[in-house]
């Protein structure tokens, strides 16, 4: 079976290499995880490289790719080869954001920010143990600054990670923090003391500016938004260029926290 057979050569259910004690349970698992792997993905993939990736039997991946497909959560790219997230994912996203009224209002609050500073806006919250970008608004810089919705990066790479983990145990951070996540993408190791470090500060001061961490010409400035007191939910974040003043970064930064703190639940 190779990548480049189409959905009707796949094999029929039933003839796998496995047979699990608990199907449906390792079933439903599996589904996860391939949901899990494409959003960290953020691609099309073939079956072949989709098996691979979860290390998982070929025919038990192409198996339930059909059924997702199927169930239109999945849709077939290019000539039939590849797989990605299908049209009823995204109507499923549609309809958590009109019941979500924290991410509705964000929404509209990082799109009024955006149009205010003329910066990059976003509204961030952790998702699987990374910082994830829920909504981003792109500034009005003919420099554009790359942010994406649905974007997953190491928390220790972004300001916003220093705040969503204030308030946490040590062991429960370190148990979110593995090697990888502190090497930033230059090549530079942020040291774990480090980073536990800037986590107290920015709770003590209820903001976190961080530069050059993810690239070396932006700046991300973020505040903290609450589900209750003392339990970060989300923040609002500005990206903007590393040479932005410091009076500058100083009026972006009280701005965030007051429109954060409209988002929070007091």
């Amino acid at each position: 079976m190779q990548d480049g057979e189409t959905l009707s050569e796949w094999p029929a259910i039933g003839t796998d290499e496995e047979k699990p004690a608990n199907s449906r349970e390792k079933g439903l698992n599996r589904v996860l995880h391939i949901l899990e792997f494409l959003h960290a993905t953020q691609r099309a993939i073939g079956i072949g490289e989709l098996a691979k990736g979860l290390n998982a039997p070929r025919s038990t991946t192409y198996t339930l790719v059909r059924e997702l497909v199927d169930a239109g959560l999945l849709e077939m790219a290019g000539d039939g080869n590849r797989v990605y997230f299908g049209k009823k994912l995204y109507l499923y996203g549609m309809a958590y954001m009109r019941g979500n009224d924290l991410l509705r209002r964000g929404r509209q609050e990082v799109d009024a920010l955006s149009r205010e500073t003329g910066e990059t806006s976003e509204l961030c919250m952790l998702q699987s143990g990374r910082y994830t970008i829920v909504h981003s608004s792109p500034g009005t810089r003919p420099f554009r600054i790359s942010s994406a919705t649905g974007l997953q990066i190491p928390l220790p790479w972004t300001a916003s990670g220093r705040l969503l983990l204030a308030g946490l145990e040590r062991n429960r951070i370190e148990a979110m923090i593995c090697e990888d996540d502190l090497v930033l993408p230059d090549g530079r190791k942020i040291e774990l003391e480090d980073f536990i470090d800037d986590i107290g500060k920015a709770r003590v001061t209820g903001y976190c500016v961080t530069s050059g961490l993810v690239d070396a010409y932006t700046k991300c400035l973020a505040a903290p938004v609450f589900s209750a007191p003392g339990t970060v939910e989300a923040t609002m974040c500005l990206v903007v260029p590393i040479d932005t003043s410091q009076e500058r970064t100083g009026e972006l930064v009280a701005l965030l926290r007051e429109r954060a703190a409209r988002l929070s639940i007091s």
